[in-house]
């Protein structure tokens, strides 16, 4: 069967359903599973750490950005799923070439919501892919009658000080549970001052679990920085993992919400 990537490339699968599939993108991982392709399943990276059972059962072929393309070889895979800001992308050309590879690109939650349709379609899992968009969209539905707006700034790393900036699918996900991001202006993942930090003027500091793990000491730390700013530890895989993890993250920010004494 024939597929169209998000790249506009062609992916041909002479095996469909694909009954080896490799994913070299973490929450892309979680999803195969809950899709109920965990047989299927033959090679994830050393970050597709949920769940734990494909985490300490399956091949592991490297990390995102440094991928053991022998080991993938090795595995003969049918599929590979990859994702076009998680991979590098001199890899996943030269995989392409050798086995069928679908690359995402995925910036919003309606990307993320397209591509729960389309990887259920490349794995004759459609059934279950409908009824998984279904939960998330009505778990959505609970996020809109958020009354406040409070301006947040969304911290991915410390040493540089680096921010999520508005055309990223973290400041998405930032608006759908009712934050202004205070870089919004700023594309990508901003390296920022201490200066600049303060001058943002944020009701809130988050600072992420991921891909910097951020740990109760350094709250006191971007505390001090600006006097006017919360700081707080989130859960990075809520704001930045898309797939079935978005069946998760409308309690968690109704959660956040509260943790935070927001009025809701």
């Amino acid at each position: 069967m024939k597929f169209v990537d998000d790249l506009g490339l062609e992916v041909n699968l002479d095996t469909y359903p694909p009954k080896r599939i490799i994913s070299v993108v973490p929450s892309l991982t979680e999803l195969l599973y809950d899709l109920d392709l965990a047989e299927e399943i033959v090679g994830i990276t050393k970050f597709c750490v949920f769940p734990e059972v494909i985490f300490r059962s399956k091949p592991r072929i490297g990390g995102t950005k440094n991928l053991s393309i022998e080991k993938i070889k090795e595995l003969q895979p049918d599929l590979i799923i990859a994702n076009k800001e998680e991979n590098q992308k001199e890899d996943i050309e030269y995989l392409s070439a050798i086995f069928p590879t679908y690359v995402t690109d995925i910036r919003i939650m309606d990307d993320a919501i397209g591509k729960i349709k389309t990887i259920g379609n490349l794995t004759n899992r459609e059934a279950q892919a409908q009824q998984l968009i279904k939960d998330i969209r009505a778990g959505f539905k609970n996020l809109s009658t958020f009354k406040t707006k409070p301006r947040v700034a969304y911290m991915i790393w410390k040493n540089p000080i680096m921010v999520a900036g508005g055309d990223t699918y973290i400041s998405d996900m930032l608006e759908k549970a009712g934050f202004e991001n205070v870089f919004a202006h700023q594309k990508r993942y901003p390296v920022i001052s201490t200066a600049a930090l303060k001058k943002a003027n944020a009701e809130y500091i988050m600072l992420s679990s991921e891909p910097f793990p951020f740990k109760s000491k350094d709250i006191s730390y971007f505390e001090s920085i600006t006097s006017e700013s919360t700081a707080t530890l989130v859960d990075g895989t809520m704001f930045s993992w898309y797939g079935s993890r978005l069946r998760k993250v409308p309690t968690y920010l109704l959660n956040l919400r509260q943790e935070l004494h927001l009025n809701i």
